[in-house]
């Protein structure tokens, strides 16, 4: 019997001790819950609003997305941390725990660092910006979103390509947006016996009937080598950047049509083989 009325008066404390803690963390628990909730949507509402902002002032859309994600994860950090303080917990002891966490994070999580600052490099020096069109890390396709670690490629048969920003700002990149001016190049093949003099003239006919190639700098014509079953002539046109493909297919079908007209003979691979009897 006495020992079931210790039991009683231990819970009696503990009880008395649990509903000590409730009334005086429960009102700063629940207005620390608030304080997040109503904190969070405010955050958010900054982050499009801030975003809204950006676009409508044409804002560079390159740093857009970075931007928001930083300014959205320093303002939920500072959240949290006064938050925390509202409960009653130290926020200078809980700074030196994170801290610590965070250099053991870091040491963790090296690459996505490297991915983070290789972010910023091409955010500063701007090798390429959202909309160009670029050949890296083998994929070739135009800019879509420049992320904190990733850059967004959109490719010309509709992938969608994540980078990684570290590999990005630290391996070779051609830019393909970044000179307004483009060079085509063609090599066409006659067969040897015909006019290459016609074959020419029908190439120049051929650059100058079309007004997407530019007349400076001037188109050139030469005839490149002598090749096995062909006599190679080289063409070479400038062009907008736009223009850059619609020319160089144009130009391949109008010369394999003029050519069958004018009958000048493309080639293809070919051999002779003689056959000696031997008496």
């Amino acid at each position: 019997m006495e020992e079931i009325e210790n039991q009683i008066d231990t819970a009696n404390e503990y009880s008395t001790i649990a509903m000590e803690y409730v009334f005086e963390y429960g009102p700063k628990v629940v207005l620390a819950i608030l304080t997040l909730i109503i904190g969070l949507w405010v955050i958010k509402a900054i982050t499009k609003g801030t975003r809204k902002a950006m676009t409508k002032r044409n804002f560079d859309p390159s740093l857009t997305p970075f931007l928001i994600t930083v300014l959205s994860m320093l303002l939920k950090v500072m959240l949290v941390i006064s938050v925390i303080g509202m409960v009653g917990i130290e926020v200078t002891s809980f700074i030196a725990v994170l801290g610590a966490a965070g250099l053991a994070v870091g040491l963790a999580l090296q690459g996505t660092l490297q991915n983070f600052a290789g972010g910023v490099v091409i955010l500063l020096l701007k090798p390429f910006k959202v909309g160009d069109v670029i050949n890296a890390k083998g994929y070739l396709g135009s800019v879509k979103e420049i992320q904190i670690f990733y850059t967004i490629i959109s490719t010309f048969d509709k992938k969608t390509v994540y980078v990684p920003n570290g590999g990005l700002a630290n391996s070779d990149m051609t830019n393909l947006s970044q000179d307004e001016v483009k060079r085509n190049a063609w090599t066409f093949g006659i067969a040897y016996g015909d006019d290459y003099d016609k074959a020419k003239s029908v190439l120049q006919r051929l650059i100058d009937e079309d007004e997407r190639i530019l007349k400076d700098p001037e188109p050139f014509i030469a005839l490149e080598s002598l090749g096995d079953s062909s006599v190679n002539i080289v063409v070479r046109a400038w062009s907008t950047a736009d223009n850059l493909w619609p020319v160089h297919f144009d130009m391949n079908e109008k010369v394999y049509k003029e050519f069958a007209k004018e009958g000048l003979n493309i080639p293809f691979p070919q051999m002779d083989v003689h056959l000696h009897k031997n008496n």
